[in-house]
């Protein structure tokens, strides 16, 4: 059963008019509570399993949203339009509950076994890269057609119970409670769902658990609604118990327009606030279902108000009227203008509401509760007061309705059918287009503009207008972009699933986010990005067709394009980002239109792309996705690894880039036992030695694990690319091969004991938002505790290794896990002198485990060079131990003979070795 309900009529009615049967004791009472808390739970849990489940093939938890909220509204419209009626001229609506009950139940227990198959046939009718008109064409309605036989009988349990209950609704402390009891079992469903059961047993446990209380609903009903319903003429609204007049059909048509018109704004409404605060919020999966136990809550609370108060504002609106209706119609009238007003009232708050989330967490601290409490500030005061106008005016039309004669069956039907174009027409047409902004001043407006024209001519509905026009000019934009001190935004557009923005700081360092909070690369990490494209392409010995998930800058299958003789295809979901990237794309292409005809770039979605797909690529890399995002956490499942596996070609790589900074060990641990149940012969690398955003990489292949040190070298001195792999710290292999950290051995070892992530049971997007919420550790720890968990040895990866380059190779993994060690406690400085007294010792140790570790040479030759302009005497003893630690190199003797020391060239020197050092 659904969160809405008739109100009761509120008339003065004898009390012989009331026909409570005998047989309703307190135990009925209780379990008429707990049927309605039952049937509650089941509808909001079953929302958020499908939500969830359909986020798999729509590609991302906002179109998953605005699919499943459109197909439960449009299911209940269809089941109280085609059933309401039938129920109300039977004798027995009790039974009807329980047959409603049972099909529902039904039909989500058979979702659990044919929702995967009936999802890649939808998947093949959407295509691989389908135009956006197709994609939500079909999202929205398979979607609907999907859920339709559960949707349209929780629809129809309302007429029902309705049907069952309206002999004896004049007792209003019944009704009251049942409704109270459904709508806090919805609550329920959304939380327990959410935080608990989904987390615990997974999607079809979560479901099943849904559908054992709908069998339970059925029984108890039938216990207890099961006999022949009591007749009884209804009243309808009023405060006389007179017969009324027949009312026009152009009131009844009114009506009808109204319970419609206010369905669409009012789930409007919903939508565009939920979009705006995905940009001050986490977004994670948590967010969504705190916004929606708030609304909730908020409609039950505008129901109940209007449950206990209607009779006292009926009774003050009716004293200058002729007749009872007049004052139902002056009711409505000030809700609606009630709801226009709070409507703009939460366009404010959710101008405030990133100040709040900050004034909240820093009252509450950082832990996981505290930031959830922040999320539940802002979701209560943007939705809290419009939704209690909501319920108020919902419960009103459908009081009016019968005395306009419209069953409550009919009303059910147009109010839902309403809702159900909401998503669609806000979600996907409105918001790209007009801004949140906007959409929520036009939902004002539209409420004002049902008033009746008696009331158009009050002066009040003059200052509400003035007040709507005061607020398009002057109130806060709700385009949350975080700039820095001294920087500009170079670009924002909203999307239908999505806000994309460019800023750039006062250094003109230009960052990529999604949604304000999500920050996918920036112009300052070329280093970085380009090694996530050269790792996995360098280890292939002859790529010639590449698919990369997720484009973000753009930059990591840029540079991979690069090759003369590689192919990319990069799929990234919103189109709003690929046009975003062009920015950060320009200074990498082939020429100054910044076209590279070897790049392919497609707005698709990464797991629907590679489940239709019949290319085989020789390379597939993935993103470094943040797993506690909208939909990410589906990109790190069994069921994506292995359909990337099938898209492998013979001797294919795929590499999966992992986000060390945005996850714990524990989430990480899952992800890796995840990976290695498809690519059992898994590897791992680290992208850069970065100790504030580690990135680690998975390594699987389709075959061998093993790597051949003779074509890796001949790859290294033969790729044709601009971007020379020795610009990124590539210069041999020994540098490529030192940037694994483990073998297959030591990654079951890793992950030994975690658990498997799947479609059904999503581990990851439950557990890794608590590290988003309240981080346990620092990047650079996390990175450091890694590596103490974890080993490599030359026989994991290569294919035949010779004993002098096996132990180079081994000391140089050495030399790398005392840089990072000895690099946790560096500070930076400004000042050269500082920072080379604080770095000198540590990095010279390092070298002297492995000459050739070069990320320690580098930056020792920077700062003797730039403290040697002012202090050659400091400089000189550094460059002099540089040059005899790696005498094959020629920077630091060329750094003396610059600074006026003469030091002859070492023997064995060539000329073509004398390249300049990274600056990085």
């Amino acid at each position: 059963m659904a969160k809405t309900t008739s109100a009761p009529d509120k008339g003065v009615v004898p009390k012989s008019a009331v026909n409570t049967p005998a047989n309703w004791s307190d135990s009925h009472h209780r379990l008429a509570i707990g049927v309605m808390l039952a049937s509650g739970f089941a509808a909001l849990g079953y929302q958020i399993v499908w939500t969830h489940q359909n986020a798999l093939w729509l590609g991302h938890e906002s179109a998953a949203v605005l699919a499943v909220v459109c197909a439960f509204f449009f299911g209940f419209a269809a089941g109280a339009f085609f059933l309401g009626d039938r129920i109300a001229a039977s004798a027995y609506p009790g039974r009807w509950y329980a047959a409603c009950e049972t099909i529902a139940g039904g039909w989500s227990l058979a979702l659990i076994f044919f929702m995967g198959p009936a999802s890649e046939h939808i998947l093949a009718l959407i295509g691989e890269r389908p135009s956006p008109a197709w994609q939500w064409s079909i999202a929205f309605a398979a979607t609907a057609v999907l859920l339709l036989p559960a949707t349209s009988a929780m629809g129809a349990t309302l007429p029902a119970l309705e049907k069952y209950l309206s002999p004896f609704r004049r007792d209003t402390s019944n009704i009251a409670a049942l409704y109270a009891a459904n709508t806090f079992g919805a609550v329920l469903g959304v939380i327990c769902t959410t935080f608990w059961l989904i987390p615990a047993i997974g999607f079809s446990q979560t479901a099943i658990v849904c559908v054992v209380l709908n069998v339970f609903c059925a029984a108890a009903s039938l216990a207890l609604f099961g006999k022949k319903s009591v007749a009884l003429k209804q009243v309808p609204l009023t405060l006389q118990t007179q017969p009324q007049p027949q009312l026009q059909p152009t009131h009844q048509k009114r009506l009808a327009i109204l319970l419609v018109l206010t369905g669409l704004l009012g789930i409007g409404y919903e939508v565009v606030a939920i979009r705006v605060l995905s940009l001050v919020t986490e977004n994670t999966v948590y967010t969504f279902a705190i916004m929606l136990a708030v609304y909730l809550v908020g409609t039950a609370i505008g129901a109940a108000a209007y449950w206990r108060w209607a009779g006292t504002w009926l009774t003050m609106l009716s004293k200058d009227t002729p007749i009872a209706s007049d004052g139902a119609i002056l009711l409505r009238d000030r809700l609606l203008q009630l709801l226009a007003f709070t409507c703009l009232v939460g366009l404010l708050c959710l101008g405030a509401s990133q100040w709040l989330s900050v004034e909240v967490a820093a009252i509450l601290g950082q832990t996981m509760t505290a930031a959830l409490a922040a999320e539940s500030a802002i979701a209560i005061a943007a939705f809290l007061l419009p939704t209690i106008a909501m319920g108020a005016l919902f419960s009103h039309l459908c009081a009016e309705a019968p005395a306009q004669g419209i069953s409550f069956g009919r009303a059910l039907a147009l109010n839902t059918a309403g809702a159900s174009v909401a998503p669609l027409l806000f979600g996907v047409a409105m918001l790209p287009v007009a801004g949140a902004k906007t959409a929520i001043l036009l939902i004002a407006v539209g409420y004002l503009s049902l008033l009746t024209a008696k009331t158009w001519s009050k002066i009040r509905v003059a200052y509400a207008m003035s007040s709507v026009a005061a607020l398009m000019i002057w109130a806060p934009s709700l385009r949350f972009v975080d700039v820095p001190a001294g920087g500009k935004i170079i670009s924002y557009e909203d999307g239908a699933l999505a806000a994309v923005s460019v800023v750039a700081d006062a250094d003109g360092v230009a960052r990529l986010r999604i949604n304000n909070r999500q920050q996918e690369g920036s112009s300052a990490t070329l280093y970085a990005d380009a090694r996530q494209a050269l790792i996995p392409t360098l280890l292939h010995p002859s790529p010639k067709h590449a698919l990369f998930l997720g484009v973000g800058t753009s930059v990591t299958a840029s540079v991979a394009a690069d090759e003369k003789t590689l192919v990319v295809d990069a799929v990234e979901l919103l189109p709003e980002v690929i046009k975003a990237s062009a920015i950060f794309r320009k200074n990498l292409a082939d020429s100054a239109t910044g076209a590279n005809p070897r790049l392919n770039l497609a707005s698709a979605d990464a797991r629907r792309f590679v489940r239709t797909s019949t290319q085989q690529y020789d390379l597939i890399v993935a993103d470094n996705f943040h797993p506690a995002r909208s939909g990410s956490g589906s990109l790190y499942t069994r069921e994506h690894f292995a359909a990337v596996r099938a898209r492998l070609a013979t001797d294919g790589i795929f590499c999966q880039w992992l986000p060390l900074h945005q996850l714990d060990l524990a989430t990480l641990r899952i992800i890796v036992k995840t990976f290695i149940s498809i690519y059992p012969n898994s590897s791992a690398v680290i992208a850069t030695n970065s100790l504030e955003t580690p990135v680690v990489g998975l390594i699987g292949r389709a075959e061998t694990h093993y790597f051949d040190r003779a074509k890796i070298v001949d790859r290294l001195n033969s790729i044709a690319s601009t971007h020379r792999p020795q610009d990124f710290g590539f210069a041999d292999e020994i540098a490529l091969f030192g940037s694994f950290i483990a073998g297959p051995e030591a990654l079951i070892r890793f992950a030994a004991n975690a658990p498997i992530n799947t479609d059904d049971h999503p581990i990851v997007s439950h557990l890794a938002p608590q590290e988003t919420y309240a981080p346990s550790s620092a990047p650079r720890d996390r990175i450091h505790s890694l590596l103490s968990q974890v080993d490599i040895r030359p026989s994991d990866l290569l294919l035949t290794p010779d004993d002098e380059f096996a132990t180079r190779l081994s000391i140089y993994w050495s030399a790398r896990n005392y840089f990072i060690d000895v690099g946790r406690a560096i500070k930076p400085f400004a000042d050269p002198v500082r920072m080379l007294a604080q770095v000198r010792d540590p990095l010279l140790n390092v070298l002297k485990i492995s000459p050739d570790f070069r990320p320690a040479y580098d930056p020792l030759l920077r700062l003797a060079i730039a403290v040697g302009h002012h202090d050659r005497a400091l400089a000189a003893p550094l460059l002099t131990e540089l040059n005899a630690l790696q005498p094959r190199r020629p920077d630091a003797a060329d750094a003396l003979r610059q600074l006026g020391f003469v030091q002859p060239t070492p023997p064995g020197t060539s000329t073509k070795d004398r390249s300049t050092p990274s600056l990085r």
